[in-house]
Order: C-alpha cells, then sequence, then structure tokens
C-alpha cells in the first residue's frame, strides 16, 4: 500500500530573517556532540524516527555511521534537560555552494509540545550561519511531527519547493 506524502523544503537567507524562539531555563543546555559519537546519532535517528518513518538510515553499518558523524562537514547537536537527553540536529555544510543543509532535527517524545523545538530550531539556524554561509535549507514533509511545518516557517524560514511523493 503507497501512502502519499507532501515535502516542503525550506531556507532561510539571512541571519536577520531569524525569528528566535524563547530559551527555556538554564537547566537545558546545547552542545555540539565533542569527541565525535555515532552512537548519540544512532540513538536520536531511531527513537525520534520511528514515529515518522525515518527508515533510510536504518540499514547501515556502524562503520557507515563512523564515516558520516567523521565527515569535516558534518556537526551533531544534542540537547540536554540537565543530564536527560531531550533532542538533537545534524548540520551538513556545502562549501561549494556556501550553504548549510539541516539535515535532522528532532525532540524526544518526552520533551515535545513544551516549546522546546522553537529554540533548538532557532539554535540550529545559528549555528548553520557560522561558516559565513549564505543559506540554510531543510526539507520537512507530512509525516514529520505535527508542529515542524509551522515551526520552521515561524521562525522565518520559506518554503521554496513543495512536492508530492509516494511511499
Amino acid at each position: 500500500m503507497t501512502q502519499e506524502v507532501v515535502r516542503n523544503y525550506l531556507e532561510i537567507n539571512s541571519l536577520k530573517d531569524l525569528k528566535e524562539g524563547d530559551k527555556p531555563s538554564d537547566k537545558y543546555t546545547l552542545g555540539l556532540i565533542d569527541p565525535l559519537n555515532f552512537q548519540l546519532n544512532k540513538f536520536f535517528y531511531k527513537s525520534i524516527g520511528k514515529n515518522h518513518k525515518w527508515v533510510d538510515r536504518l540499514t547501515w553499518t556502524e562503520d557507515k555511521w563512523i564515516k558520516y558523524v567523521s565527515t569535516k562537514h558534518v556537526q551533531s547537536y544534542v540537547f540536554k534537560f540537565k543530564d536527560d537527553l531531550v533532542g538533537f540536529f545534524e548540520l551538513i555544510y556545502h562549501p561549494e555552494k556556501n550553504e548549510t543543509e539541516i539535515a535532522y532535527f528532532g525532540i524526544l517524545e518526552e520533551y515535545q509540545n513544551k516549546k522546546l523545538g522553537s529554540y533548538l530550531l532557532s539554535e540550529a539556524i545559528k549555528r548553520s550561519f557560522q561558516n559565513n554561509t549564505n543559506r540554510v535549507w531543510v526539507h520537512t514533509c507530512s509525516l514529520d511531527h505535527k508542529n515542524a511545518l509551522n515551526n520552521y516557517i515561524s521562525r522565518g524560514m520559506k518554503i521554496f519547493k513543495t512536492e508530492i511523493i509516494n511511499i
């Protein structure tokens, strides 16, 4: 059985267009995953993705995960509440195009609907512009969290392409 999915591509071309989400309490921290730890990326991918049909990386070997997170143009960030994991995002820098892709972004289910996504996305966008990129982009689809598209738009991102895919 096939399912029709709407995929939207969004972009923001200047940090000045960012409409920041509110910072949660100081008990929340955000940091670059350093040293690299593919297990954290894999954990978030599986845990968040299970509700949104993220399937392309489920067959990855450990070697493929390690190679991916070790790529010089990939940066992964982890969001925590005290010592508890909350969410993450992965940025891929494309120097040949002078742009950054927010490749994966999400919050664990137990922390969803607490207005944390607006802050986390704001931080993802700010960090994306740190390499003097001219454009930050992401894609989201109708399988993602019900607030995903609104969050991207509320932060100042604009849809530049929409497509219908069948899965």
